[in-house]
């Protein structure tokens, strides 16, 4: 039987513009098992994962799970959970780590303000490596187990220290799929060398555009637009650029269209045309769902125009 990967795969779907939107990420260490919600389905307190969801709700901040590759045997025994928590709009993007007795201590956060980019003093700056968030979460799908698994199992292996196992990145069709912080890019269809490259240009402040989904922090017509200007401006700099504006097309008749505005640091600007297409011909969207055809974000356009006045 085919999977989803198999069909999205042979049938070249793009991968830019179909990265999660967030902000800010709340990532917390939860070994054991987890359920297809993982939140409300794991060896973490129901309500708790309820809680978590709901203060997180609207703010621009996503909460997942995460745990270190290997056996997931847990024994519910006392032991502190390792937290991240992620801003990634460029300019202000910062990763920042601490360790809690239990997630309840979570609840205490102020969301609305992680989502906007203001830690409020938590935890402590992470200094280490960047970290590698692979998606094995097969209880939602059963592509992210049988691809995501033993992909953070050899990057560990390999001796890259930093990698945890995640709960849900979206979009099982391109696992293995996989977050990187700082900075918050995703990619698919990811093999071990290409995550070793992407983390070695991370060290170095520069973004690898193969196999990217797009930044986190940017909607998708904003992830897709951000990343036609990389190419189109060869630039891999991790903070050089900045979605600014994104506005729907008034002429748009058929699917919805956008102007995306995209600025470097250096005061260049570009608008870039992005249209939603279908992708064709239909496919699962996840093992053993029925076949359809998931929005795609095509780049009609990348144009250098005049920065605005002040």
């Amino acid at each position: 039987m085919s999977t989803c990967t198999a069909a999205s795969r042979d049938l070249d779907e793009p991968l830019a513009g179909t990265a999660a939107t967030a902000r800010t990420w709340l990532l917390i260490e939860q070994p054991g098992p987890w359920g297809a919600k993982a939140l409300t389905s794991s060896h973490l307190d129901p309500d708790v994962g309820r809680a978590l969801e709901a203060a997180a709700d609207g703010t621009g901040a996503r909460v997942a799970l995460v745990r270190r590759p290997g056996r997931h045997a847990d024994c519910h025994g006392p032991v502190r959970h390792q937290v991240y928590v992620a801003h990634t709009t460029p300019g202000n993007a910062w990763l920042r780590s601490t360790t809690v007795d239990t997630p309840a201590e979570l609840l205490q956060l102020d969301f609305a303000a992680l989502g906007s980019g203001d830690h409020g003093g938590f935890g402590d700056p992470h200094t280490g490596a960047p970290l590698a968030f692979v998606c094995t979460n097969g209880k939602r799908d059963r592509c992210c187990a049988l691809l995501g698994r033993p992909l953070a199992a050899e990057l560990a292996l390999s001796g890259e220290q930093d990698v945890w196992e995640v709960t849900h990145l979206g979009g099982h069709r391109f696992s293995p799929t996989l977050l990187v912080l700082p900075y918050g890019y995703a990619y698919g269809r990811a093999s071990a060398a290409d995550v070793k490259a992407v983390l070695d240009a991370v060290r170095a402040g520069r973004i690898v555009t193969q196999g990217c989904r797009g930044n986190s922090a940017w909607d998708r017509p904003g992830q897709a637009a951000e990343l036609a200007v990389r190419r189109a401006a060869r630039e891999n700099g991790a903070d050089a650029l900045s979605v600014v504006r994104t506005e729907a097309a008034q002429d748009a008749q058929d699917a919805p269209r956008w102007e995306v505005t995209v600025a470097h640091t250096d005061g260049r600007h570009w608008q870039v045309t992005v249209a939603q297409g279908a992708s064709l011909p239909p496919r699962p969207e996840s093992c053993g769902a029925a076949l359809g055809s998931p929005a795609r974000m095509d780049v009609v356009a990348v144009r250098e125009v005049p920065a605005p006045r002040a």
